[in-house]
């Protein structure tokens, strides 16, 4: 039976336009690098966004980045991404308020988590008019625990704040490393959703338990586990 539902934020819950990898694209532009939009999404999404950065250094050089250079590029980055946030309307997606209402009728515990610091999270929470304790049952961010994914240390964070198992919880998110977060952390399911930063071949590469196309093919997904049981 599923419990606890898992959500990435930026891609998945949150629409917002792949925003934070145009500016990581923009952040290393700046830097001297010239790199396509379609190798940051493949590269970075998902990941804590210094570990994006020291990914994508590796992958434009060859060789691991000087920790000066990642320091430059990330506040970089992070300059961008406040001035993109303080100006874009974020929302969420129009099918979460649905799925959000199935999953309060059926006491299914949400949580959002993201690799986002919790300041830039709580932040995107609140202009896209999310609040913790009302819309979702907890905010876990990659600060917050010591390995961002694609490791399971923010499921597992979850998982032992509301004492519950894996095998009653499902994570979804846009990229592989989401998918690969859920597989690590050994929990029933694990979805990929195409709203974001990857499309479904990348996704599938990851070896998801399914790929849906929009938040609400999750209600029907859950009754049917729910009612097997």
């Amino acid at each position: 039976m599923i419990r606890l539902v898992v959500f990435d934020m930026a891609g998945t819950t949150i629409d917002e336009d792949n925003m934070v990898y145009k500016c990581v694209q923009k952040a290393l532009t700046n830097h001297g690098f010239l790199v396509d939009l379609e190798d940051v999404l493949l590269i970075a999404a998902g990941k804590e966004k210094r570990q994006a950065i020291v990914d994508m250094c590796t992958f434009l050089t060859g060789h691991k980045p000087e920790d000066t250079l990642v320091d430059g590029i990330y506040v970089s980055f992070f300059s961008l991404l406040e001035e993109a946030y303080d100006i874009m309307q974020l929302r969420v997606f129009d099918d979460f308020l649905p799925l959000k209402n199935f999953l309060r009728r059926n006491q299914i515990i949400i949580v959002f988590n993201t690799g986002y610091t919790e300041d830039v999270a709580r932040k995107i929470l609140l202009k896209a008019g999310i609040t913790e304790g009302k819309d979702i049952d907890l905010l876990v961010t990659a600060d917050m625990v010591s390995n961002g994914r694609p490791a399971p240390d923010m499921i597992l964070f979850a998982l032992e704040k509301f004492q519950i198992k894996p095998a009653a919880c499902l994570k979804i998110g846009d990229s592989v490393v989401d998918i690969l977060e859920g597989k690590n952390a050994k929990i029933a399911y694990s979805i990929g959703i195409t709203t974001g930063a990857q499309k479904e071949a990348e996704l599938m590469t990851a070896g998801p338990d399914k790929v849906i196309h929009h938040l609400r093919e999750l209600i029907p997904l859950i009754e049917d586990v729910n009612k097997s049981l």
